[in-house]
This record gives structure tokens, sequence and C-alpha cells, in this order.
């Protein structure tokens, strides 16, 4: 397959060399990097992935593609506007494929062993960047075909063959402009920020597209829903025509499709040259100060706190999170797992990433629940003080530690986790409540009360039981959770893919667990002695089991070279 692609990218090689690329060295590294990418394993792990499991696994990411494009063909079955619908979907396309593209192949683009190996070689940086958009573009080729798929058969079903063959045309251009847009935003973030800095800005622009993406999934059909009709008229919306997948969208008047809009071929002569004109500018143009920019990425910068003044060792005065280990903690060895972790995810991207999209997943799944009957934000806001869902609401914030705690201990410098064995730690159980405490302090608490807020606000003080209440549950159950899956020192094990059935089991058993105690504070949501007295009930099992997670010892411990 990759070889059969190589060679449809080389066909136009004198298009390359008009560019200024050397076309035997770029089929060279074009091959290399293919060739890479078939050895590269799908899991993160020590075990090797049989070549069985990488097909299946690329079977999975065909079938999640497929089905993201079903849910992005829904404006070309609602719009009766060809050229309107055509123009909704080509943009929802433009969207997730430039997410995508910047979240998943940063590393591709800005990949060091190009810095090092290519470099110092007689190789041209239009070369070199031509080699990572072609080699990108490959990868967009593998995932566009199973995501346009769905359109793509409905246009032929409906429209007819003529529709069908044309579809390519503007699908191969749409990705000359995603090309353009993703290489732009990443010379605009180095323009504006130092290179030391720009995995962090790319690593927050990853949690911002899995908001987006998580949104789209739920609130998307929704917007397109039959039985509540909106006004997709093209007339109402005269500025479309200077949206680039509007072009793209009148590419269709040339097989008979009207178009409301005037200024038809014009818009459908701009769809082609546009694309061409960005990549011929991109490579042209950019390509240079691209390179030299990228040189800087992987530099350090030095220029941070020196320890030494003088010749003479500063001490750091006493910062906030040390202040909270100390507050929260009674030993030091609690102490010390309390500020590992605040300071490890705090600097872990991995961490960042899989966790602070959580934060923003609870609030849109919770106005998804809201918005299932159909009734307008207007009516829904002013029944909410009759419903009792803030319950629900409180308890599913419970998740947002969950994902927290579930990457704890993973790290991609697990092998540092000597330093906890070589310690004379008697109970390594002080060291994990120390860095359960550090995460629901700084993630769970804050979300949590922020949530406490707007539940006051709209239900009104008599809903401060029901908080505090949600609050200790909640954090028994997380409590729970880490007493019987949590069982690694912080930062200590590599990643792991796969789950027994045990585990399993034991995930099923604790959702159950947190539903009857959100079930057992919906029946005493109206009678508040019946409350505090499942209030004092709950205290008493959230120490239990905080004491009994403390007290682990080694024998229960499971290391993480053993897995």
């Amino acid at each position: 397959m990759n070889k059969f692609l190589l060679y449809l990218v080389m066909l136009p090689s004198f298009l390359w060399r008009s560019l200024g690329a050397d076309t035997v060295q770029l089929k060279a590294i074009l091959g290399l990097k293919l060739t890479l990418d078939d050895r590269k394993p799908l899991a993160i792990g020590r075990q090797q992935t049989r070549k069985r499991k990488m097909k299946y696994g690329s079977l999975i990411s065909s079938l999640v593609f497929l089905c993201m494009g079903a849910i992005y063909m829904l404006p070309l079955s609602i719009i009766e506007d060809r050229i309107f619908s055509l123009t909704f979907y080509f943009s929802m396309l433009l969207a997730i494929i430039t997410f995508m593209l910047i979240t998943d192949f940063s590393s591709v683009l800005f990949d060091s062993r190009d810095k090092y190996i290519l470099f110092p070689r007689p190789v041209s940086d239009r070369t070199i960047v031509l080699s990572r958009m072609l080699h990108i573009f490959i990868y967009l080729v593998r995932v566009v075909i199973p995501l346009a798929l769905p359109g793509w058969v409905l246009l032929g079903f409906t429209d007819g063959w003529k529709s069908a063959c044309l579809f390519l045309l503007p699908l191969l251009l749409l990705v000359f402009l995603v090309l353009f847009l993703v290489n732009g935003f990443y010379l605009l973030v180095l323009r504006l920020a130092k290179p030391e800095k720009f995995k962090d800005v790319i690593n927050y622009f990853q949690v911002f597209t899995s908001v987006i993406f998580f949104a789209s999934v739920y609130l998307l059909p929704r917007l397109f829903d039959r039985h509540n009709p909106h006004d997709f008229n093209i007339l109402s919306y005269p500025w479309i025509r200077f949206a680039p997948t509007y072009w793209l969208a009148t590419c269709w008047s040339w097989i008979g499709f009207s178009v409301a809009l005037k200024g038809t071929a014009v818009c459908s002569a701009l769809a082609v040259v546009v694309p061409l004109a960005c990549m011929y500018l991109l490579v042209r143009f950019l390509a240079p100060q691209f390179s030299r920019r990228i040189a800087g990425i992987d530099t350090v910068d030095s220029g941070g706190y020196n320890p030494l003044v003088n010749g003479v060792r500063r001490k750091a005065p006493g910062r906030f999170y040390q202040k909270l280990a100390y507050a929260f903690n009674a030993s030091d060895d609690a102490r010390a797992g309390f500020m590992i972790a605040w300071l490890q995810t705090s600097r872990s991207r991995t961490f960042r990433m899989r966790v602070y999209p959580s934060f923003a997943f609870i609030p849109i799944y919770f106005f998804y629940i809201l918005t299932q009957n159909h009734q307008s934000l207007t009516d829904v806001f002013h029944q909410l003080p009759d419903r009792p869902v803030h319950l629900f609401l409180l308890y599913f914030s419970s998740f947002v530690m969950i994902s927290a705690s579930a990457y704890l201990a993973m790290s991609e410098q697990y092998k540092a986790a000597w330093v906890y064995y070589a310690a004379p730690v008697a109970v390594p159980g002080k060291i994990m409540i120390g860095a359960f405490k550090a995460l629901w302090v700084k993630f769970f608490l804050p979300f949590f009360l922020a949530l406490a807020v707007f539940v006051v606000y709209v239900w009104g003080p008599s809903a401060i039981w029901d908080v505090i209440l949600a609050l200790v549950n909640a954090t028994v159950f997380v409590g729970a959770m880490a007493r019987i899956n949590l069982k690694h020192l912080p930062f200590s094990i590599i990643e792991q893919t796969k789950q027994g059935a045990g585990r399993v089991l034991k995930s099923m058993l604790s959702m159950a667990f947190i539903s009857i105690l959100g079930f057992g504070h919906y029946m005493c949501v109206h009678l508040l002695w019946l409350k505090l007295l499942f209030l004092l009930l709950s205290c008493i099992l959230l120490w239990l089991v905080w004491t009994s997670y403390a007290e682990t010892t080694w024998e229960h411990m499971i290391k993480g070279e053993e897995q």
C-alpha cells in the first residue's frame, strides 16, 4: 500500500522540481518515513505487537473514521439545497481534519530526527519541508478516504454517478487547504511563542480540539434534527460566498446543480486556483524560515531559576503547593507524594492531554442530557429548579478525579521510579495517599466548587447540603476506586493498553457503587434529617477507605516491572 501511495505521490515529479526540491532525495526520504511508519507498534508498552494486531488496529481506526464520517454527512441528508449542504459538509471536514492533523502529527512535522540526520547533509530546506508535507498528505489520504466515504456514497446514491465522480476533486483541494492551514498555524505559533514553549501551545490546542470533537459528536446531531427544523436558506447568509468551502461546493454547478448566490463561475474557479496557489506559496516562500524556526524547538531554556547566586545556594521560599502539602498531610512520606504528584501533573504534557478535556466533557454531557426532550434552552433553564438533576451533575463530576487518578501512575520516564525503592519507605501507602490528595486538591475540589456555585445559584441555598453530601460521597467513591485499582506508586509504570477481566469487573462494580450512592441521595433529597444521617455515615466510610488506602504495604503493591 505504501509503495503504491509513494508511486502516486512521485508521479508529478516535475512539479516538485519546479518547487525547488530534489526528487531523488525526496523519494528516498519519503520511502524511509513510510517504512518506519509500518514498523511503529500501535500499542504502547513493552510487548511488541504482532502484525495481526497491527492490521486489526488499522481496521478499528478505519471503522472509527467511518462512524465519524456518518455523523458529519448529516447536512447532506437534511438540507435540501445541495450547494448549501455541501458547504456545511466541507466546513466540518475541513475543521476536523485540520484539528486531527495539528494534534496527531505535530511530532511528524517537527520530527527532531530530521534535525540530526538530514540538516547536516546536503539536503535543501524545500526538500525537507516538502517531504514532511507529502508524508502528512499520505497520512491524510488514509484518514480522509474512510472519513469522506459515507458522504461520497450518499452523494452517489442520491445525486447520481456524476456527483460521485466529481467528489474526488474538491476533496483533494480540501486536503491542500488543510495542509496550508496547518503549516500556517505552526508558523504563526513559532513566530509568537518561544521555541521551547511550542509544545505547550500545541498541547493546549490538543485539549481544545478534544473538547470541540466531543461537543460536535453529542450536539451536532441535535442541530440537524428532523423534529427540530431550522431555516437553512443560503440567501440568508450572503457572506458565505467568501468561504473557501463554499467555493468547493460551487463545483457542483458544473454538473447542473443550481446556485442561488451570484458569482458561481468565479467561486468555482477560486476553488481550484486558491488551494494550488496556497501550496505553491507554502513550499516556495515559507519553507526557508519554517526550517530555521524548527531548529530551535528542541533547545532547552537555561534562563530559569539558578540556585547558585554569588556562590551561595539560595533557599527557595515556601511555595503554595508546599504549604498545601503540610496542611493536608501529617507524615513526610505523604507530603513527598503530594508534592511529586503536584509538580509532575503540571509538567507532564501527556497527563494534561488526558485529563484536562474531562473538565469540559462533563458540562457538555450534562447539557446533552437536558436537551433530549427537544425543548428550547430557555424552557430547560426555567424548569431546572423543579428537577433534582443537579445531583447527576454533582456526582458525575467525580469522573474528573477518576480520569486523573487513572493516569497518576503512568509515565514515559517510569524508570526514574527506582528512587521509591531506594528510599527508606516503610509504608508506600503514605506516598500514594499523598499523591491522591494532591489530585483531589488540585483538580477535583476547584472543579466541584465551580459546579457547586452553579447549583446553589439555580436551585437555591437549600442545595448547599446536597453539595456537601455529594462532595463526601464522590470522594468516598474515588477513594474506593483508588483503593481497589490504584496500587502503583506515582508515575512509576508505563502506559497499559490492556485490561484484564478482573479489572473490568471491578470498574463495573464501581459504577454500581456510585449509582447506589447517588440513588440514596436522591431518595432523601427532600428530607434534611435523613440527609444529615447519610452524611454522617458517608464520613465514617470515607475515613475507613482513606485509612485503608494509606496503610497499603509493599506486599500488596503491584510493581510496574511485573506487568
